[in-house]
């Protein structure tokens, strides 16, 4: 199958057969998250590819939600790795759950995070396994949870029914091992992005740095230490004190916060500082185009870097803090700057030496546009399809000869 838009040939794992998918999600649609995300973008390439694909996530329906996500109505919120997830497990989570499943007769059904206590951890019961099990594992930490050591023995049986297993990256894979038995087949595929549709956007004028002025761009959720808001915001000082006209770009949730910030370090600090609130996707892939330089200060809890493989396929030079998720999308430092996390002055330091030449700034950007196509959602789709595969020839667990892909049809409509 050809792409025509890139030029990207993909693969069909599946030898022209369509599969109705269902995927659950732990965490709510309401909020923006990169499992969320990667969710959404996942379902859209499937569908493209011919297949049937319902999603089922906790929380309430949205406006903007597409009709092949379904809610649960209600969620509720916990601190989780560094953040605030809104998840649903309790009352009637497990038998919704369960019934979604059944009435979908999937060939296929993708649980999302299953090792969290929300919809994604229902189907696993003892005597419930309508068709195969797929898992994607997205969560690193820097320290591995005591709650989940406490539950491993739990977790690594009640997985047990998971035929094929997913990480997004190494630093996933090394928390994953802690509950995953042996005999599942895993592997490392990263989460996916549309390399073209960064490639092909155009700057914005207001935001675009200019000779003397350069700027420099942050998205993330602000109020949250995790996203290193704070970081850049002690580097800020610095960086100005070098080249007075560099501004600031923000995009996220947290203006609120990070204005308080701002002001208990230096109270015209904000002044350089311009806060976008949330953006569309359009406008995110303008907003990397725009800028002189992307920094991702994060401070931990990421396993992955979605936001640097983005800005990377835009040709924006990427600066990050050296978590180890960072150093394995940008190869080490080699597609992307990296600094000493947690450390503002070595993170100034870095800003200034790449706003100080040009050819610099300019072989990064090569170097990232490059790395950036190792993660187009056609690769990223065709590698999850050969899973599935794999999957759907192992089958269902006590169901002897029992093969879905002999009965998936060529016939179902996208998105239905």
């Amino acid at each position: 199958m050809e792409d025509t838009s890139s030029g990207i040939t993909t693969l069909d794992p599946l030898g022209g057969r369509h599969l109705r998918v269902g995927i659950i999600s732990p965490y709510s649609f309401e909020t923006p998250g990169g499992v969320q995300l990667h969710i959404r973008d996942f379902a859209q390439q499937l569908m493209k590819r011919g297949h049937q694909v319902q999603v089922l996530a906790p929380g309430r329906r949205t406006n903007d939600m597409p009709l092949w996500v379904q809610t649960t109505g209600s969620s509720f919120a916990v601190p989780y790795n560094g953040s605030v997830a809104n998840l649903s497990y309790f009352g009637s989570a497990g038998r919704v759950t369960r019934q979604w499943v059944r009435q979908g007769r999937f060939d296929i059904l993708h649980l999302h995070e299953p090792e969290v206590p929300s919809l994604s951890h229902k189907p696993l019961i003892r005597g419930f396994a309508p068709c195969p099990y797929v898992a994607t594992f997205h969560a690193s930490f820097d320290t591995y949870p005591l709650a989940m050591r406490i539950t491993r023995p739990y977790l690594r049986s009640y997985l047990a029914n998971i035929r094929q297993a997913i990480c997004v990256s190494p630093s996933a894979l090394q928390t994953a091992e802690h509950i995953l038995t042996d005999r599942i087949d895993t592997q490392i595929i990263p989460n996916g992005i549309d390399a073209g549709f960064f490639r092909k956007a155009t700057p914005e004028r207001e935001w675009e740095g200019r000779p003397g002025a350069p700027t420099i761009g942050f998205l993330g959720r602000m109020k949250e230490e995790r996203k290193g808001f704070r970081i850049l915001a002690q580097a800020a000082p610095t960086i100005l004190a070098a080249m007075p006209g560099v501004r600031f770009l923000c995009a996220g949730d947290g203006e609120k916060e990070a204005r308080e910030m701002l002001r208990d370090i230096d109270p015209d600090l904000s002044k350089h500082f311009l806060f976008l609130g949330r953006i569309s996707d359009d406008d995110k892939a303008s907003f990397y185009h725009s800028l002189t330089m992307y920094i991702a200060p994060q401070t931990g809890g990421e396993s992955f870097g979605i936001v640097l493989t983005e800005a990377m396929a835009a040709g924006c030079p990427v600066v990050a803090s050296d978590l180890q998720a960072f150093r394995d999308v940008s190869q080490e430092g080699t597609s992307a700057r990296l600094f000493a996390k947690g450390d503002p002055m070595d993170c100034a330091r870095v800003i200034l030496e790449l706003l100080g030449r040009y050819d610099s700034r300019r072989d990064l950007a090569d170097r990232g546009r490059r790395r950036a196509m190792d993660y187009d959602w056609n690769h990223v789709t065709d590698r999850i399809l050969q899973v599935y595969a794999k999957a759907l020839e192992e089958g269902v667990p006590g169901r002897r000869g029992w093969n879905p892909l002999r009965r998936a049809t060529v016939t179902a409509s996208p998105g239905r």
